[in-house]
């Protein structure tokens, strides 16, 4: 009997053994890679902007591979190009896949991965989404709000309007359209406007704009630093990304201090954001208050613009879709008044024409990066704690299985129902944008007074430029001008308006 006892304890440890060694040994099941990953190093050698086109080349060189994987120094990153594959993470992994990876650029840009972009999830971030939802993104909210835009979308058609000159006129659109957005979000957070009417030379203004200028060219999948720790003592990354947070942080802090000193309180972002302070000091700190601020005008300026730019650029390309936009206009609207956000629901074509633009041009074509917070499982592959995720949306939205004649601007492809469910600009699951109500506001109404007020040419025959440009916001290479002038019936919309 002893003897019986003594096998079965041996038998059953060799077995236990077996099974770890077993479960040591057994390499994860990942996504196909690139061959040649070099030691240290990995994969990096093969990042070559636009990143969104090197992913979808590596796709190809890889059989067409819906998801691939990648060494990134110390880091396993996994590429997603697949529309099937992204809904499985943002569904049915999306609590798994709900953090964002600790880059430097967040570390100190954006409070110690403490604003709803960068943090962690749990509890604060969904403290900090719900005050989104509550004090800044709600339909209430934006709704008051609303003049802002209206009063933005004026002064920029009186400034191509030129006086109502029924003369052509060249006009360089990114500066514009940047403004726009640029004093849109930040009257919203303080009641400020930084460009037009002469203030674009104010140092403040300058100064302010070319922070976020540099903090939008350091965003997106990471800097080599973030893959190779190492060089954190041979590179001066962290130190530049520290001086900028820091300039930053002495700007938005100025803005915050102005709102906090005034005798009276206004309908600002701030404004609301520092009588929560009041209720609740310890948690509605300074840090936080500025942390919303950043994520706001990181989320809400370039990507609009850019949008904008991308938008007006392809109607110039095609006159026909633009005679289309004005025609559903003119006719929905009428000529005796500017079209309202409360009419953009009655104008499908224009939203149609929008939403080719974000399927074609996504402002963030990688999306913003995931990182597994356990081992899960991804398209039948491992994905081992750790792995950061990067979903092309750029290729997803130009998949050939997913879309007919994909490279082609064709509005009228949304007519189809389910068509715009497809897409996934501001992302998918818990993380995705929350900002995507006021972008569709702004970019609907600004694109449809646009059309509306002026008529639009190209400066030569040839058209316009589409190739992109570096920047996480995937910019135009060459910025747009266009030739525009008043259509007649500016004048009276103006006049009558402005006696209201």
């Amino acid at each position: 009997m002893e003897a019986k006892t003594l096998i079965s304890s041996v038998l059953f440890i060799v077995l236990t053994l077996r099974f770890l060694i077993g479960r040591i040994k057994r390499k994860p099941n990942l996504p196909p890679c690139p061959a040649w990953s070099l030691p240290v190093i990995g994969h990096l050698r093969l990042l070559k902007p636009p990143i969104h086109r090197t992913f979808l080349s590596l796709s190809h060189s890889l059989g067409d591979a819906p998801i691939f994987s990648l060494r990134l120094g110390n880091r396993l990153v996994f590429v997603n190009s697949s529309h099937s594959i992204a809904e499985e993470c943002f569904t049915k992994n999306d609590v798994v896949l709900a953090n964002r990876p600790k880059f430097i650029l967040a570390k100190h840009v954006a409070y110690d991965y403490t604003t709803v972009i960068a943090a962690s999830y749990g509890d604060h971030w969904r403290n900090l989404r719900r005050i989104g939802s509550v004090e800044i993104f709600s339909n209430h909210r934006l709704n008051g709000f609303l003049s802002i835009r209206q009063d933005e979308i004026r002064r920029l058609i009186l400034r191509l309007s030129r006086n109502f000159s029924q003369e052509f006129a060249k006009v360089e659109m990114k500066s514009m359209l940047s403004n726009l957005t640029f004093n849109n979000i930040i009257r919203m957070l303080a009641g400020k406007r930084y460009y037009g009417d002469g203030t674009e030379n104010d140092p403040e203004a300058k100064r302010f704009r070319q922070l976020i200028a540099d903090v939008v060219a350091l965003a997106g999948a990471g800097n080599v630093v973030d893959y190779l720790p190492v060089l954190r003592w041979v590179s001066d990354y962290e130190t530049r990304v520290k001086k900028l947070a820091g300039r930053l942080d002495e700007l938005l802090q100025g803005l915050v201090d102005e709102k906090r000193e005034a005798k009276e309180k206004g309908n600002t972002m701030i404004d609301h954001l520092l009588s929560l302070q009041e209720s609740q000091p310890d948690y509605f700190t300074d840090r936080i208050i500025k942390g919303n601020m950043v994520a706001l005008i990181l989320a809400g300026t370039d990507t609009s613009a850019v949008t904008l730019e991308w938008a007006l650029s392809n109607l110039l390309n095609h006159p026909e879709i633009l005679n289309k936009a004005r025609e559903e206009i003119d006719r929905k609207v009428g000529l005796d008044r500017l079209v309202d956000e409360s009419d953009i629901s009655n104008l499908p074509y224009l939203q149609n024409v929008v939403s080719e633009t974000l399927r074609m041009y996504p402002a963030v074509p990688m999306l913003l990066p995931h990182v597994a917070s356990e081992d899960c499982k991804v398209a039948g592959y491992d994905m081992p704690r750790g792995t950061i995720l990067l979903t092309n949306a750029w290729a997803i939205h130009r998949d050939p299985q997913l879309w007919d004649d994909p490279t082609s601007f064709k509005p009228e492809r949304f007519e189809k129902e389910g068509e715009a469910q497809k897409l996934m600009p501001f992302g998918l699951g818990r993380r995705a944008c929350p900002g995507s109500g006021l972008a569709h506001r702004l970019i609907n109404l600004t694109l449809g007074s646009l059309i509306q007020c002026l008529e639009w040419e190209r400066t030569g025959e040839e058209e316009v430029d589409m190739s992109e440009g570096r920047g996480g916001t995937m910019p135009k290479a060459k910025p747009l001008e266009a030739m525009c002038r008043a259509r007649a019936s500016v004048g009276k919309i103006f006049h009558d308006s402005a006696s209201l």
